[in-house]
């Protein structure tokens, strides 16, 4: 394939994509087939000859469309939201054209700088503070990492190289398989899996802290410091807790304004998983779930969810970058380069431990800029104040029910409040019943 044949058919899969998505809701959500559906499809091995693209694209409706799963499909509601824009799928044509591979500054001086750029512009869009920003005086700064699985790992992994790095100053002659047997890292019984799989690989005990349905499944601040006292007593560690911002089961808050605290005083690293909820912060007015962010080590949540940035594209912020280099950093004749000791950026590669990075900032860069900050918050709301005072119209408009509303942090909100001693349960049914219709309406009408 030549350059002009390259421009023919990427056009023609531009088309095809653009068709896919506008006609997704026609195919079925899940995938009718059985295991081992694909290989009966397909030779036993590669052609020996080249096959032509048109046979190639031919196989897609014939070969890989009857087992896929549409995650965009609107009637998909399992597991979690995959972000997806026509921008963050142009950037990653971009990306894979480019084919940077950006293990060190001098590999790709743009790979590493709009990244550290990126993050600083994500970061303030949920209000950081200054500490996690690297273009700031702060020490801190945000890298992409794969997945929140990835950033949970990340983050352990430093907690560990920084907790044994501290007994041994105090104590040099202790042997570091010592330090590191007595470990101990927590999280909520809540958590996802990957955090339990984390401890698993970096070779350190994670226990379970349980949780109520009175508070809600959320860590409790006595509940940890009851844990680390008695974990301590006995001659362990505490070294790391990871804190959950919606959890998986059942979207539970940790709090984190209580359980900060705790862990400054035990020099306990406290890494924040918020990978689905985390995109939402950038709305004032579900800013101050994050409340309590000022007390941690790092914090980690998925664009790649919420936030209009297709997979992958994980974001992590830590209040020391020394921390993360500490952990990862390697430095090999051939990594070194005439500006490694210029201050001037931050180099990603030290802060994970894949040593070759994508150029997945470009993603964020397309979507920041053709959204905008306002843009993007429209799209976590779902909605806009035109609707919402649409809608009021038309309810009391119709003189049924009768409603006013309020201003939260700049949005226009229905109130529904019981008013009347001869309120009955039948009454707040029927005038649910005429709220959700009028809305199902207002929506219709609205544009694609």
């Amino acid at each position: 394939m030549d350059a002009a044949e390259f421009r023919r058919r990427g056009k023609e899969m531009v088309d095809l994509i653009a068709d896919y998505l506008e006609n997704i809701e026609q195919r079925p959500v899940y995938p009718d087939v059985e295991p081992g559906y694909l290989r009966s499809l397909i030779p036993e091995e590669a052609p020996e000859e080249p096959e032509t693209y048109e046979d190639v694209v031919k196989d897609i409706e014939r070969v890989i469309m009857p087992g896929v799963t549409h995650w965009h499909s609107p009637y998909f509601y399992a597991y979690f939201p995959t972000a997806n824009s026509f921008p963050a799928m142009l950037a990653d044509m971009l990306s894979g054209a480019i084919g940077c591979i950006g293990f060190s500054w001098a590999a790709s001086p743009a790979c590493t700088e709009l990244e550290t750029v990126m993050m600083d512009w994500l970061g303030k869009m949920l209000k950081l503070p200054e500490d996690f920003i690297a273009g700031t005086h702060g020490q801190g700064g945000g890298v992409i990492q794969g997945t929140a699985s990835e950033a949970t790992l990340v983050a352990l992994l430093a907690a560990r190289s920084r907790a044994v790095r501290m007994i041994l100053a105090s104590d040099p002659q202790r042997p570091e398989t010592d330090i590191t047997s007595k470990l101990v890292a927590y999280s909520s019984d809540q958590a996802h899996c990957s955090v339990e799989r984390a401890g698993m690989i970096a070779g350190v005990r994670m226990k379970k802290i349980p949780t109520e349905q009175s508070d809600k499944y959320a860590v409790q601040g006595e509940t940890l410091r009851r844990m680390i006292q008695e974990d301590k007593a006995a001659g362990l560690i505490p070294f790391y807790f990871c804190a959950t911002l919606g959890t998986t089961p059942s979207c539970a808050f940790d709090h984190i304004t209580e359980l900060g605290p705790i862990c400054n005083a035990e020099k306990i690293w406290m890494h924040i998983d918020a990978a689905y909820a985390g995109s939402s912060f950038i709305c004032p007015e579900f800013r101050p779930l994050l409340n309590g962010i000022e007390f941690a080590d790092s914090f980690n949540f998925n664009p790649h969810k919420w936030l209009l940035v297709n997979f992958d594209c994980s974001t992590m912020w830590v209040r020391k970058r020394s921390d993360l280099i500490g952990a990862f950093k390697m430095d090999p004749l051939y990594l070194k380069h005439d500006h490694q000791e210029s201050g001037r950026y931050f180099d990603i590669t030290f802060s994970c431990y894949s040593q070759s990075i994508r150029f997945r900032s470009l993603k964020m860069w397309f979507v920041f800029r053709m959204y905008g900050l306002k843009g993007l918050q429209d799209y976590i709301r779902k909605g806009s104040n035109e609707v919402n005072e649409t809608l009021l119209k038309r309810i009391n408009n119709g003189r049924k029910i009768h409603l006013v509303p309020c201003q939260l942090s700049g949005q226009f909100v229905l109130r529904f409040a019981v008013c009347a001693r001869t309120t009955e349960s039948r009454h707040i049914r029927e005038a649910w019943r005429l709220i959700t219709q009028l809305a199902e309406e207002v929506m219709q009408e609205l544009p694609n």
